[in-house]
């Protein structure tokens, strides 16, 4: 049977084990030097009873495991900033290609409006040409 101390939450807490199976003569009770204060209340790790082996082992166990459950959480975070910053710049790629294709398709109009006007303006310059022989026509025959 596994026995287990409630620790109030708002008092911090200590975890303090031995990696060795030599048990210690004189534990200290409740000094607990691993703490995971950004363990939510109910992961944290409970104070092993020191007179069970088998209490101290799920003890080890369970800091263990609080250990890789902060790991984890921390490049969830690191995972998500990194996310946060892809979308940004995909977004942003995404707005510069769409003004290019805005400033490509404003171009080809543009040539066109040109290529327009300058026919315009050689078919105006022709018939001004026209004009002004019909004009000095007019003027030579009177």
């Amino acid at each position: 049977m596994i026995t287990t101390a409630r620790v109030p939450a708002d008092k911090p807490v200590r975890i303090a084990f031995s990696l060795n199976d030599s048990p210690d003569d004189t534990p200290p009770e409740n000094t607990f030097p691993l703490a995971f204060p950004e363990l939510e209340q109910q992961l944290q790790p409970l104070p092993p009873c020191h007179d069970s082996t088998e209490s101290m082992e799920v003890f080890k166990q369970h800091c263990q495991i609080a250990e890789e459950y902060h790991e984890v959480k921390k490049e969830i975070a690191l995972l998500e900033e990194r996310k946060k910053e892809l979308i940004a710049r995909l977004e942003q790629a995404e707005k510069e290609s769409m003004d290019a294709a805005q400033l490509a398709k404003e171009y080809a109009e543009l040539t066109e409006e040109n290529r327009t006007l300058k026919l315009a303006q050689t078919q105006c310059a022709e018939q001004l040409e026209k004009l002004r022989i019909q004009y000095q026509k007019r003027q030579g025959s009177s």
